[in-house]
């Protein structure tokens, strides 16, 4: 007999409602939930596939433990045991920073994923973290953190109500949204256009968000942070920037628009690849509009100039007074962010506190580059220990770093590697430890790091829509055990991991004169938590302590977690509001136009005006059925459009003698691929896409369908070095390959 449950999809940034159908502890069917107060009822063909995904007969469902070189199935018992005896010795003989610790972008999608890893990395004490964010976001961090003092204070275009919309290297009909959390992104597009909006679109590639806007403008890709600084140059030279009630909160405003001199139009057009007169009509109509936004992505992020881009995003938004502003670019307050501050100067954000042994690259958000990974393990110096061990937690750096071919020699030499994860992909292979979570039916949900993201203030929460099976082992437990291994308490009670942290973060806010708890007794407080297990007395501590919550008694109508628990489609907290100056933490508590980093990076953005590419540039693409390397393993989400082939314009295909559908040879810095074209007039002329997260081809892996069908792994072209400097970002788009007509394998 089947029965429904509730449940947030956690296949992509949108953060869809679910209402699952289940027989058994099967899921076999999934819609749109419309009641869901975010999503209302909205799904994509990622959700509609839940039970597909969920159902997965590759996923692991027991521990692997490498015995006499090969990975054989174990008892969670022996394969803790296993980390213990594996990661204590590399620390205690090298010292912490010779543990790696790589996150991958699945990470954030769980709940233990939020609530784990800063705790793994505290025990571990290690400063050798990598992350998806360096082949993703980092730029945006960068950015936010040196104009606001808060790396996480990410303005958000308010989509809803806004007037006019400038989307750069963004194609959420595809992607559904990052960095801007959003239910049905292309609905409220739609509406835009409805109520009389504009949208334009900046991209290399006509993408379906790009065929739906008024204006597409095909950018020759990698010069995003000319354009951008063009048109301030245009809001300064034609005196039309205007702070509005932005003013008292800024400062910087003289220095920039001295920095910004050399950007005109027509100096950056050539580089651009678009018109003059064209660049200063972008600036006079975001000038123009009631409301405006200006929204930029991954297209802008993973270019040798993406920390600029990113900041010049957000100079936009001030110059035109959009920033903080309904109809403009706000920032999200979740549920689970810390109590509000009073507003006033931080501390400010740094970089580069520490640098990347070998190459010397500076930290980020206390990240080093995930392209410098392969270097760090593999590279011997004269000061330092190589990274010697590796845990890797829903990571799959083989496919998503560059040259991958290095980093799969590299992870080879480990002395040790575990690898949290549900499939034993191209990364977890190497692993001496594979650790599966269980699949998403079985666990818990709530967005802790979307919500900071979200176009609309609410908070959600599910609890798992079937039993955990036997045999399978929460997530939360499984990192819990985790950083007690690692951490040489192996053996202990994983609760008290959770013990602690809430014993910590309560004796923190009782001595915090501006907590909703100051002066109260910690161990009182945590006798009043509510919740079934250890996570969700730390969600519940979030709620309580947050922004909306009841401060333990002190506002009775706060939010709770059994308050949210009686709310099953959630509970809408509003529409973005104004928050200025209370978000900002820099040393002099105001909007810091022209960091120190930021001016001294722009001789090198003026050096890029007199830069144009020989032959043919590379960009990525995204498509709406997959995420990375994650989804390739599902039949319900692969053929028809979802194909890795390399998107060639015509009039290229014709001047190489490419013809549609025949296998070609790209090759690049760091290697070379043969696959398929596609001839469409969906890329400019000069530019060529291959999509991100294929490359299934090597031996050792249980992924039969990616198998079956694998694609090339697109980073191979790439040697790792091309690296944006502020962030530490790979530079992933933009870069030069050549094709050939050639069909013999590499």
């Amino acid at each position: 007999m089947s029965r429904t449950a509730l449940r947030i999809c956690p296949l992509c940034e949108a953060t869809c409602g679910l209402t699952l159908t289940i027989e058994g502890a099967r899921v076999t069917g999934a819609r749109g939930d419309r009641e869901d107060v975010f999503s209302k009822g909205f799904i994509c063909p990622k959700g509609a596939s839940f039970g597909a995904v969920d159902g997965d007969p590759d996923r692991l469902r027991s521990p692997l433990v490498r015995t006499d070189g090969e990975l054989r199935e174990a008892t969670w018992e022996e394969a803790f045991d296993a980390v213990a005896a594996g990661l204590r010795p590399v620390v205690e003989r090298y010292g912490p920073d010779a543990v790696g610790v790589v996150l991958g972008n699945p990470n954030v999608h769980t709940v233990a994923g939020a609530l784990y890893p800063p705790v793994l990395l505290g025990a571990l004490r290690t400063r050798s973290l990598f992350t998806a964010s360096t082949v993703d976001q980092m730029p945006k961090h960068v950015s936010s953190g040196l104009l606001f003092g808060d790396p996480n204070a990410i303005p958000v275009p308010d989509l809803d109500h806004t007037d006019h919309l400038l989307l750069i290297g963004a194609n959420p009909l595809e992607s559904n949204g990052s960095l801007c959390t959003a239910p049905d992104f292309p609905g409220k597009l739609k509406a835009l256009r409805a109520r009389g909006g504009r949208l334009t679109v900046v991209d290399p590639r006509r993408t379906r968000t790009a065929r739906l806007a008024d204006r597409h403008l095909a950018i020759r890709p990698g010069t995003d942070a000319l354009l951008l600084a063009a048109m301030a140059h245009t809001l300064f030279a034609e005196d039309l920037a205007d702070l509005k009630d932005l003013a008292p909160h800024v400062q910087g405003l003289g220095e920039l628009r001295e920095a910004l001199a050399d950007f005109t139009p027509e100096a950056v057009a050539p580089a651009c690849d678009l018109d003059a007169g064209v660049i200063r009509t972008l600036a006079r109509e975001l000038a123009a509009a009631p409301t405006a936004a200006v929204y930029a992505r991954i297209g802008s992020c993973t270019v040798p100039h993406g920390t600029l881009a990113s900041w010049l995003v957000d100079v936009l938004n001030i110059l035109t007074g959009n920033l903080d502003r309904p109809g403009g670019a706000l920032f999200p307050q979740a549920a689970t962010d810390r109590t509000p501050r009073p507003a006033g100067p931080g501390r400010g954000f740094a970089l580069g506190r520490w640098h990347s042994r070998v190459s010397g690259h500076p930290e980020a958000k206390g990240e080093l580059p995930l392209s410098a990974l392969a270097e760090e393990i593999d590279t011997a110096t004269d000061t330092g220990t190589p990274v010697r061990a590796l845990i890797a937690v829903a990571a799959n750096p083989v496919l998503s770093a560059p040259d991958g071919d290095r980093l799969d020699k590299a992870l080879d030499s480990l002395d040790f590697m575990v690898s949290v994860d549900p499939y034993l992909n191209e990364t977890a292979r190497h692993a001496d430890v594979v650790l599966p979570p269980p699949p998403p039916a079985q666990s818990p949900h709530h967005d802790f790091a979307f919500n900071t993201l979200a176009v609309r203030n609410q908070v959600r929460y599910t609890r798992p829509a079937v039993p955990l099976e036997p045999g399978r082992m929460a997530e939360s437990e499984i990192l819990a055990r985790l950083i007690l291994a690692a951490s040489g308490m192996h053996g202990t009670d994983p609760a008290a991991v959770d013990t602690m942290v809430i014993d910590q973060t309560l004796g923190k806010a009782v001595r915090d004169e501006h907590s909703p708890v100051h002066g109260r007794d910690p161990h009182d407080l945590a006798a009043r938590l509510t919740g079934d297990n250890g996570p969700e007395r730390r969600l519940d501590l979030m709620l309580r302590l947050g922004p909306y919550g009841d401060g333990f008694g002190a506002r009775p109508d706060g939010l709770t977690l059994a308050r949210l628990l009686d709310h099953p489609h959630g509970i809408d907290l509003g529409p973005l509001r104004p928050r200025l100056p209370q978000p900002l933490r820099t040393r002099s508590g105001k909007v810091e136009l022209l960091p120190e980093p930021i001016a001294g990076d722009l001789p090198r953005l003026r050096a890029a005006l007199r830069e144009r590419p020989a032959g043919l540039v590379l960009v990525g693409r995204r498509h709406l059925r997959s995420n990375n390397s994650w989804m390739h393993n599902v039949p319900a989400l692969t053929g028809g459009s979802n194909r890795c082939t390399v998107h060639i314009h015509p009039e290229d295909a014709v001047r190489l003698g490419i013809r549609d559908g025949a296998d070609v040879r790209v090759k690049g810095a760091g290697g070379e691929v043969v696959v398929p074209a596609e001839v469409t007039d969906g890329v400019r002329p000069g530019v060529v896409s291959l999509p991100h997260g294929w490359g299934h081809d090597r031996p050792g892996t249980r992924l039969r369908h990616a198998g079956a069908d694998p694609g090339v792994n697109v980073n191979q072209l790439l040697d790792g070095s091309l690296l944006d400097p502020l962030s530490g970002n790979a530079v992933l788009n933009g870069v030069p390959v050549e094709l050939t007509a050639s069909v013999a394998s590499p």
